[in-house]
């Protein structure tokens, strides 16, 4: 994967994405840390069916609601602690 800095990728910009398209993801830098990934549509798309489900359409979904089990209060078996010596 080749690093562009951000400045470069900013100015040419056609040859970034044409070295996306033909050579597949282009990182991007930003003061030398690496920033950003241009990636080729299609393995977004993959990437994207791989990947779980994210926090929001979890909690939007109706999957996984269920009632609550909540054992009565007094029930639970406590361990005898054992004295030492």
């Amino acid at each position: 994967m080749q690093a562009w800095p951000v400045q470069d990728a900013k100015a040419k910009f056609s040859e970034f994405l044409d070295a996306c398209l033909s050579d597949g993801p282009q990182m991007v830098t930003k003061r030398g840390v690496e920033a950003a990934v241009l990636v080729p549509v299609q393995e977004w798309r993959r990437l994207q069916s791989a990947a779980r489900p994210s926090l929001k359409q979890l909690l939007l979904s109706s999957a996984g609601r269920t009632e609550l089990v909540i054992p009565a209060r007094g029930k639970a078996r406590r361990r005898k602690i054992e004295a030492t010596q």
